[in-house]
């Protein structure tokens, strides 16, 4: 089963109406299409519109409140905690992201917790909100178990992806958008539903041992074996404790519970260059820092040496002209009649 091409704006609608059909409001399904479709033009289909799917269900089946009522308590000139009331997060996350940048517009940092949230997609797309308003920015959210701690034969902690977002003046952000697994689940889903092999260092089977099978992965392993681990509990601590969630196991399972709130943590931070050091040079500097990597010596097999999101960015312009790659089933649900 292979690839179709599909132009990004017929993306959005397609997954709007499928949110809206559900019972999603509408407001809230185009951001979360906008979310999606992000996703997908960068390259990272595993949290693209494959997900709309799972989206549908848990909001047909009560695991998700379709409308919602935000609350935000601001503890501090710094700090303010987001109630989700368990809506759909990708919405909640964007709200709480403009509720860090409205804190450091004003008072240099702001850092949010959110909690009753649920699946909120590709963390790239809240931390280039701050970095568009030439802020920096920080996400975290945890995940439900399925990433071994190192040393250990079941899950413990999730896929647990942190980001960064920093502003230049000439060039883009630079994004730093990662699972602290080696890959993230979502990826794992796409090669089902293309039904291609994966890399052995991806997955391991119920035994524990590593498969090339997607349909036999059933946990996965953190990325640089103690480092990977580290930082899942540190994502954890963030989002999940800090914010007043849970962690790791006695995360609700997105796969599975669809009936049931999920609950989810997540963490956002902007921070204002110019509370700092001259933002001005802050902004210079940047461009200057890739400028200066791009002409390192790249390795042999390599063109040019790239910043964190680059790649991801120059697909994304080329996606945006000529159309995204979204597999055969996922499309066929897409435009499918409910």
């Amino acid at each position: 089963m292979g690839d179709i091409i599909v132009q990004h704006t017929e993306l959005k609608y397609l997954v709007v109406n499928k949110l809206t059909e559900a019972g999603l409001i509408k407001e809230h399904a185009e951001v979360v299409a906008d979310v999606l479709v992000h996703a997908d033009l960068r390259g990272v289909s595993s949290h693209g519109v494959l997900r709309t799917e799972h989206y549908v269900r848990r909001i047909k089946e009560g695991g998700m409140n379709p409308k919602p009522f935000f609350s935000v308590d601001q503890t501090g000139p710094c700090s303010a905690v987001f109630n989700g009331d368990d809506g759909i997060g990708h919405v909640i996350a964007k709200e709480a992201m403009e509720q860090a940048i409205k804190l450091a517009k004003e008072n240099g940092i702001g850092m949010v917790t959110v909690v009753n949230s649920s699946h909120c997609g590709a963390l790239s797309y809240f931390v280039q909100q701050a970095a568009e308003k030439k802020l920096i920015g920080m996400a975290m959210t945890h995940t439900d178990s399925i990433v071994v701690p190192f040393g250990g034969a079941n899950p413990f902690f999730g896929t647990n992806p942190v980001a960064y977002g920093f502003p230049a003046r000439e060039n883009k952000p630079v994004i730093l958008d990662m699972a602290t697994s080696n890959v993230a689940l979502g990826k794992i889903l796409h090669a089902r539903e293309a039904g291609t092999e994966i890399p052995s260092s991806w997955g391991v089977d119920q035994k524990g041992n590593s498969t090339t099978d997607p349909n036999k992965v059933e946990a996965l392993s953190p990325f640089a074996g103690p480092k990977g681990y580290g930082m899942g509990m540190v994502v954890d601590i963030f989002s999940g404790l800090l914010a007043g969630a849970t962690f790791g196991p006695h995360i609700t399972k997105m796969y599975g519970d669809y009936n049931k709130t999920r609950k989810l943590g997540h963490y956002v931070c902007a921070i204002n260059p110019s509370y700092f050091t001259d933002k001005e040079k802050f902004l210079d500097g940047i461009d200057q820092m890739i400028k200066e990597i791009h002409q390192v010596q790249p390795a042999e097999d390599y063109n040019q040496v790239m910043i964190p999101g680059e790649p991801e960015q120059m697909k994304e312009e080329r996606y945006l002209k000529e159309g995204v790659p979204v597999t055969e089933s996922v499309y066929s649900y897409l435009i499918s009649k409910s």
